[in-house]
C-alpha cells in the first residue's frame, strides 16, 4: 500500500513549485498537479517505484511543458490569448522589493521564457528544466532519463543555445550576447 498522504506532504510542495515555475498560471499549474498525481497513480498500479519524487518531478515537468506548449500553439492560431497578452489571468511571481518597471520586466522576461522554453525538443527542455528550475545534478538527470552525464551536458548546452537564440529573436534589444 502506497502511504499517499506521505508522498503528498513530503513531495507535494516540489510539484507544485515545479509547474507553476513553468506554467506561471495558478489555473494551469493546479490541473498539471492533479494529473501528475493521478499520473503517478497509474504508474504505481503497474510497477513498483524506487523514487516517488524523480517520478513525481518528471511527470511534473513532461506534462507542464506539454501544456505550455499547448498553450502557445493555441495562441499562434489565434485560438487563446499568448502568456504575455492574457494580462491578469496569468499571476507572476514579483520580488517584493521590486518596483513597478522591475515587476513588469521579469514579467516580461518570464513570459518569453516560457515561449521560449515550449519550442525547445522535449529532451532538450526536460534537461534544462530539471537542471536550472529544479536543481538535479547532471548524474541525477543522467540516472533518471537513462542517459550518460555526457549526453546531459550535450542537452543542457543545445537547449540553453537555442534559448538564447530564441529569447535574441522574440527581443533583440534586451538578450545580452554572451556565450
Amino acid at each position: 500500500m502506497v502511504d499517499w498522504q506521505g508522498i503528498l506532504d513530503r513531495d507535494g510542495p516540489v510539484v507544485w513549485r515545479t509547474v507553476y515555475r513553468l506554467l506561471g498560471n495558478r489555473a494551469d499549474a493546479e490541473d498539471c498537479y492533479q494529473e501528475t498525481f493521478l499520473g503517478a497513480l497509474e504508474v504505481w498500479r503497474r510497477q513498483p517505484v524506487r523514487n516517488p519524487r524523480a517520478l513525481l518531478q518528471r511527470m511534473a515537468t513532461a506534462r507542464a511543458l506539454d501544456r505550455l506548449r499547448a498553450r502557445y500553439r493555441r495562441a499562434a492560431r489565434g485560438d487563446a490569448p499568448s502568456d504575455a497578452s492574457a494580462g491578469a489571468e496569468y499571476e507572476r511571481v514579483a520580488d517584493p522589493g521590486a518596483g513597478p518597471p522591475e515587476s513588469a520586466e521579469a514579467a516580461e522576461l518570464s513570459a518569453r521564457l516560457r515561449e521560449a522554453l515550449a519550442t525547445l525538443p522535449a529532451r532538450q527542455a526536460d534537461v534544462f528544466s530539471l537542471y536550472n528550475l529544479d536543481g538535479w545534478s547532471y548524474q541525477e538527470i543522467a540516472d533518471h532519463l537513462g542517459i550518460t552525464v555526457d549526453s546531459v551536458g550535450v542537452l543542457l548546452h543545445r537547449a540553453r543555445a537555442r534559448l538564447r537564440e530564441r529569447l535574441a529573436a522574440l527581443a533583440p534589444d534586451r538578450v545580452d550576447k554572451r556565450s
